[in-house]
């Protein structure tokens, strides 16, 4: 039995129903709106005490780097450090501790790293700073790292708790150097990060319960914001080790002492680029929870008395409408059954009247039918008379545009072959003709294979057969017709359908341009020659005024510096010039040997990690020595893995991570460097690999360059049967690749003799 409800129930139901709807869809918006805008505070919250942490490490570096500087370049101080004498230095340390409390180590050592005071014991060096001394004194510059040190290189200054004998340290060095650029020393120091009590307590009066910052050494916590027992704290997970071991920050959810927290994680590495430990940041979810939980109540409760009083409204209205909508129910009745005199009142002023109005007025228009009728097959007749007039002057037009289109066809100067669905020529230009040397009659109708058969023009079936067979378009070839080169460009028709009807080539002929081209490239490898020497003889003149000039202003000395600086860039111009132009031209040797692709890209880190800490770059290497040996030329391959990490450092934000990796697929080994940067935009890739092009970005000012780098990197990576090519990350990060050729094991145990 099928239910039937009347107008009123109807109503109601809808009404209900929409209610539910909008009702449903506010909730849902809200607590949407509200999430988000949880999630976005405590992201914002997240980023801005992370600075704040991060903050407090880097003062205490400034204050002692800017604290040890001044002193350490005085020539009293580097008098008595180069004469060794203990007593004095011994002293002077004891005073500049007193300036600095918070420093657990400050030692002072010579070049041979022997310690000359300090508290540590005389006879014996600082083995476990070795590294980063020698780093300062090797690059003459502050180094500052975060290392893990054994227990008994800060013991007796003050009480920690180790993990596992080791501490994590704040360690910078400091390198003594005298106005004559000698190395007369290194100074370093160590600020110890185990219950770090004083940074704690200051982070505690900041951020209060709902934030924990926490510094962990390795995978455990070593001090924190909140008061506890750090050895009961949960160490990190494997997974959030993973992620930070790749120079990345984790983000997620944590539960600390009953509460949900959501937490960022930043990596701190070491002076070689190791992870050693971290710097988290957690903020609690409570807070938010529970603003949205009561918001969530008062739209339910608002929801439930909006629903109630529409419902009300519902049944008065209800009432009034349907005793006029069954009168006028009747009336339509009756006009069904003949009665076309019937008519209803119109008292109401609404849309009800309106209809009732609407009804009356049908009634008397039923009765002009017939004439309207008559009237409209005549205007249709004389429509049709003007359909057939257009119909004929539009067939005029095409007419005349066909007329046109084939007078621009047999002017062009590229030939223009037009094929059918049985891929039987049904157009050939002038130009064409001359191509194929052929006449219009011995091609017209017939198919394009017996076309290129007779005109010499035999590679191009084979693509015209793939085009009927993909319906691709834009395919393009170069061949050698007769002496001719010929660039040919084909598409693919389609009809109506979407089904292929037919191919257009069109041929052009640029043996002149290629030439014009080559005469090009040779003139500018002339003049690249003939540059060269006469600045490098500048460049040697101008380092010979700014090393021994002392007579220069200032103002000379800026622009001898700028004349100097501006030699070197056309200097390394040229040379890009002269080897792009080389390998092009053939002129440039490639000594093909067997080569470990992983030695080459750990000479090439080693050469441009000085350039990336420069800009705050750290490189991550992670290709190993498993990877089989390739075929090639080991200073060319080292030179694009150069050029590719002087881009990733150049485009990469300060802080971030370059990363190399490579990996064996097929018989190739596939080398990739990924970078943190901005997406490089669609409309800039198709530049990448050309020669003079440079990359649009928002620092434009800040990077300099010739444009020429990763056109060389293509010419010597194609010279090696390889590729290369870029990939997109989804948001921020650039990966370039390229691939070189393995060699078989046999071949090259066999030559591995003779490397």
């Amino acid at each position: 039995m099928q239910l039937r409800f009347g107008i009123r129930t109807k109503l109601l139901l809808s009404i209900l129903a929409i209610l539910l709807l909008s009702y449903s869809t506010l909730l849902y918006s809200t607590m949407k709106t509200l999430s988000d805008a949880s999630r976005t505070e405590i992201e914002k919250s997240l980023e801005a005490n992370l600075k704040y942490a991060r903050a407090v490490f880097q003062d205490r570096t400034e204050i002692v780097r800017y604290s040890l500087l001044q002193p350490l370049n005085s020539g009293n101080v580097q008098k008595h450090i180069a004469a060794r004498e203990r007593a004095w230095c011994a002293d002077r340390i004891k005073r500049w501790q007193g300036v600095l409390p918070f420093l657990e180590l400050m030692v002072l050592v010579d070049p041979q790293k022997n310690v000359i005071a300090g508290r540590l014991d005389t006879r014996n060096p600082v083995k476990e700073l070795a590294a980063i001394a020698d780093q300062a004194m090797a690059r003459k510059k502050v180094v500052v790292s975060t290392e893990i040190v054994p227990a008994s290189l800060v013991e007796g200054s003050r009480a920690f708790r180790p993990l596992q004998g080791e501490l994590l340290m704040v360690t910078m060095a400091v390198p003594v150097i005298d106005r004559q650029g000698n190395i007369l020393g290194c100074m370093l120091t160590g600020d110890v990060l185990n219950d770090d009590g004083s940074m704690a307590e200051a982070m505690r009066k900041v951020f209060g319960r709902d934030v924990e910052i926490a510094v962990t050494q390795r995978a455990q916590k070593i001090s924190t914001s909140f008061a506890g027992d750090l050895s009961t704290a949960p160490p990190l997970t494997g997974a959030i080790l993973e992620i930070l071991e790749r120079g990345e920050q984790f983000h997620g959810e944590v539960e600390l002492a009953g509460q949900r927290y959501e937490t960022v994680i930043d990596p701190l590495l070491n002076s070689r680029g190791e992870l050693v430990g971290s710097i988290s940041v957690s903020v609690s979810t409570g807070r938010y929870n529970k603003m949205r939980n009561t918001n969530l109540a008062n739209i339910l409760v608002s929801a439930s008395l909006g629903i109630i009083a529409s419902v009300l409204l519902a049944l008065v209205a209800s009432r009034h409408l349907t005793g006029p909508m069954r009168q006028l129910a009747r009336g339509v009745a009756r006009i069904q059954e003949g009665d076309l005199s019937q008519r209803v009142e119109e008292r109401y002023h609404d849309e009800v009247g309106l209809l009732a109005g609407s009804f009356n007025k049908m009634a008397g228009a039923l009765q002009e039918r017939d004439r309207i009728i008559t009237l409209k097959t005549q205007d249709l007749q004389e429509l049709n008379e003007q359909l057939e007039k257009k119909v004929t002057e539009r067939t005029r037009a095409l007419t005349m545009e066909m007329g046109r289109l084939e007078a621009v066809l047999t002017s062009m100067a590229e030939g223009v072959v037009v094929t059918d669905a049985d891929n039987r020529v049904i157009l050939f230009n002038p130009a064409a003709q001359q191509m194929f040397e052929l006449v219009p009659y011995r091609v017209v109708g017939q198919t394009m294979e017996h076309v290129c058969d007779i005109g010499g023009f035999t590679p191009l079936a084979g693509r015209i057969e793939e085009v009927r067979e993909t319906g691709a378009s834009g395919l393009k070839e170069e061949i050698v017709v007769k002496g001719k080169r010929l660039t040919v460009h084909l598409s693919s028709l389609l009809d109506e359908a979407g089904a292929f009807a037919g191919a257009v080539l069109s041929i052009r002929d640029v043996t002149v341009e290629q030439e014009v081209d080559r005469m090009k490239t040779d003139f500018i490898s002339t003049v690249s020659h003939e540059l060269k020497t006469p600045l490098t003889s500048m460049k040697g003149s101008l380092q010979l005024l700014l090393n021994r000039g002392k007579w220069l202003t200032d103002t000379e000395r800026q622009l001898l510096t700028v004349c100097f600086n501006n030699t070197e860039r056309l200097i390394r111009l040229i040379g890009e010039i002269l080897d792009i132009s080389g390998i092009e031209s053939g002129g440039m040797a490639f000594n093909f040997n067997p080569v470990r692709i992983g030695e080459a890209t750990a000479y090439a880190v080693e050469e441009i990690r000085s350039y990336a800490m420069g800009h705050g770059i750290t490189i991550v290497n992670t290709v190993g020595d498993h990877l089989p040996m390739v075929l090639g030329d080991r200073d060319r391959l080292i030179q694009v893995i150069t050029n590719l990490l002087s881009n990733a450092v150049k485009f990469s934000p300060e802080g971030k991570v370059v990363m190399v990796s490579a990996e064996h697929e097929g018989n190739y080994v596939t080398l990739s460097v990924s970078d943190r940067g901005k997406v490089i935009k669609w409309v800039d890739r198709e530049k990448l690999f050309k020669k003079f092009q440079q990359i649009e970005t928002a620092n434009r000012q800040k990077v300099s360059g010739t444009g020429l780098g990763l056109a060389i990197c293509k010419e010597i990576v194609e010279r090696h049967h390889g590729r290369i090519f870029y990939t997109a990350a989804k948001e921020f990060g650039n990966t370039f690749s390229f691939t070189v050729p393995i060699i078989e094991e046999e071949h090259a145990k066999g030559n591995d003799t003779h490397c």
